[in-house]
């Protein structure tokens, strides 16, 4: 029972559950979109069910597929797969069930979710072997993360809309920038071992540069939706506030230096997205 425990622990900290927080806001926040307001109870629980196994799966086969790669990397080598402290074979099992999870609880949303559930899986999954190829890359991460809204209001209504689609490019454009960034750590490991990560290929200012550009747009973005779709209220400084801390990184890493992320990295762009959720959700029912 301890070993199973043990397990289930290096399994949540190999996919970073907590980071799970990075697309569940702009998810429900489609929905809202959609529903004008909360939707359903049922539509919720299987809206989580789903992004929680489509990351899960994605994240813990980004850490099969990059197993070498990151036992050969002095940042990543101490990660379970490279430790021997997960064994492959549970793993992939763990992805397996998250993938059928997440079909699942597409079909339990509506026939359009269930059709486009492959596509959906094909998208988060690929992306982990784009880095041998192209230097895309943080583009097609975004691009996972920015069917979350569009998923979330497919869900509610099954259709699309010219506001969510405007709020994917935005969620695509803030995961890449700060993708980039993330990428920063390990522009000479990316160098040496021939993966194609944006600050290996360009340099750490281009990349920096790009990443900017990425967050202004994202900033663009998410000011669109918020007119599109008649958010007023808090939503509007929310905007604001996310784009402050959005720029707030790039400022970090100006007088940190380029390989020195802040700890809390991903706690500042988690933030970005729990507001502009909070944020539309009192827009929508104020």
């Amino acid at each position: 029972m301890r070993q199973f425990f043990q397990n289930v622990w290096e399994i949540l900290d190999m996919i970073k559950i907590g980071h799970s927080v990075l697309a569940l806001p702009f998810a429900f926040m489609g929905a809202m979109l959609a529903a004008r307001g909360w939707p359903d109870l049922r539509t919720t629980i299987f809206i989580l069910l789903a992004m929680v196994a489509a990351r899960s799966a994605a994240m813990a086969f980004n850490r099969l597929t990059d197993a070498a790669f990151d036992a050969a990397n002095p940042r990543t080598a101490s990660r379970s797969l490279p430790q021997g402290r997960l064994q492959k074979g549970a793993v992939r099992i763990f992805v397996a069930v998250n993938c059928l999870l997440f079909v699942w609880a597409a079909g339990q949303l509506n026939r359009v979710c269930l059709l486009l559930s492959p596509l959906a899986l094909a998208v988060v999954l690929g992306y982990s072997l784009t880095k041998r190829f192209t230097a895309a890359t943080h583009f097609i991460l975004g691009l996972g993360l920015g069917l979350a809204p569009v998923g979330g209001w497919l869900a509610v209504r099954g259709d699309l809309s010219l506001q969510v689609l405007v709020l994917g490019v935005a969620v695509l454009f803030w995961v890449a920038g700060f993708d980039i960034l993330y990428a920063l750590q390990d522009e000479e490991f990316d160098r040496r071992t021939g993966l194609w990560s944006l600050p290996a290929k360009v340099g750490s200012s281009r990349a920096r540069a790009l990443a900017a550009g990425c967050h202004l747009a994202a900033a663009i973005g998410f000011f669109i939706t918020g007119r599109l779709a008649g958010l007023q209220g808090a939503y509007p400084a929310a905007v604001v506030l996310g784009a402050m801390l959005l720029a707030g990184q790039h400022v970090l890493l100006v007088w940190r230096g380029a390989t020195r992320l802040p700890p809390a990295f991903f706690t500042i762009n988690a933030l970005v997205g729990v507001g502009l959720g909070l944020a539309a959700w009192l827009s929508l029912i104020s």
